[in-house]
């Protein structure tokens, strides 16, 4: 029989209140440093715009390189920027004095973090770059630092205080470096007038490219194929004949004699009006039955347009119109459903 050791386990006494107001601490630390380094931007700090412009002419990729947290955060950085359509990557700065020099080109801007702006191997690729003409653009802690002096273009992120009690453990000071970078990648995007369909083209997978798909290349139900379009001086009884055995759909889509949409009758707007007319529902006028005027969304919505109207209205069905306001299809939930960019 195995002995029970449980009771010798010793157990700790938490004070819950110190552990929530130590993490906030924690977190205002952090929010600090970003703060800081914003108000350094907006009191006229130039040295962004300056890298800005490096990167703006740069014909070739803009590489990252950092040690340790920093080179963690160098490349987050290099993907934000590949997400915005500057081709980046990362080379770590150990390895490019040893054979992975050949990563980097005369036409690349490569952009150096450490945040004592002292780490050798960070400063001994600054250098190299330096005497290779390469442009620089160092981020650092430090305006005086080795990097600084072996930079093109210097980012000070100030002086910042860890999150960290001991003040050791990268925390502020990697965080404030991330936003610097972040702040890079959205100024260049800004610059090159990066929009929606740019970002889609390189975000064709996920919820992110999902969402900035055309809602007309995911219908799944369109007028004249699967989807019903009658006349709304119809009865119920006539509509749901002239919907067809065939309707897959859960709504049918009313017109009126402009062939404008005018109107929906869903699955649970007809069950509603069995269950409160009987069987006396089905000659009522369709101008009794149905939603008049339906939320709508034009045929040059994006699925995430879609999402939002289904989120905020509690809808099930949506209507598309063209131009004129003519339904060219429905969006039903359960396709959101499907895609994933919506959850049950």
């Amino acid at each position: 029989m195995r002995a029970d050791h449980s009771d010798q386990i010793p157990v700790l006494a938490l004070d819950l209140a110190a552990e929530r107001q130590f993490l906030a601490e924690a977190m205002l630390a952090e929010a600090s440093a970003i703060s800081a380094l914003a108000k350094n931007t907006m009191d006229g700090n130039v040295e962004f715009a300056a890298a800005i412009d490096l990167m703006e002419g740069c014909r070739g990729h803009v590489v990252i390189s950092g040690m340790g947290k920093s080179g963690l955060i160098g490349m987050k950085i290099s993907a934000t920027l590949a997400s915005l359509g500057q081709p980046s990557h990362f080379v770590h700065p150990a390895e490019a004095v040893h054979g992975d020099l050949g990563r980097l080109r005369a036409d690349d801007v490569v952009i150096l973090l450490s945040y004592s702006g002292e780490t050798d191997e960070v400063v001994s690729l600054a250098a190299i770059l330096k005497a290779d003409g390469v442009a620089r653009i160092g981020i650092s802690g430090r305006a005086d630092s080795a990097l600084a002096r072996n930079s093109s273009v210097h980012i000070d992120v100030g002086d910042v205080i860890e999150a960290c009690p001991l003040n050791l453990a990268p925390t502020a000071s990697t965080t404030a470096m991330l936003a610097a970078g972040d702040a890079l990648a959205l100024g260049l995007a800004r610059r090159r007038d990066f929009k929606a369909d740019d970002f889609h083209k390189h975000h064709p997978g996920g919820m992110l490219g999902a969402g900035l798909r055309p809602i007309v290349e995911v219908l799944r139900f369109r007028v004249g194929q699967n989807l019903a379009s009658v006349s709304d001086t119809l009865t119920v009884r006539d509509a749901l004949a002239h919907a067809g055995e065939g309707r897959r759909a859960g709504a049918v889509i009313m017109v009126n004699a402009s062939g404008q949409l005018s109107g929906i009758l869903t699955d649970g707007d007809l069950r509603r009006l069995v269950n409160a007319h009987g069987a006396a529902a089905l000659d009522l006028p369709l101008t009794t039955a149905m939603t008049r005027h339906p939320v709508a969304l034009p045929v040059d919505a994006l699925v995430r347009d879609a999402v939002q109207l289904v989120r905020e209205r509690r809808l099930d069905e949506v209507p598309v119109v063209d131009a004129q306001g003519r339904p060219v299809g429905l969006v039903d939930v359960q396709d959101l459903i499907a895609m994933r960019v919506v959850r049950e």
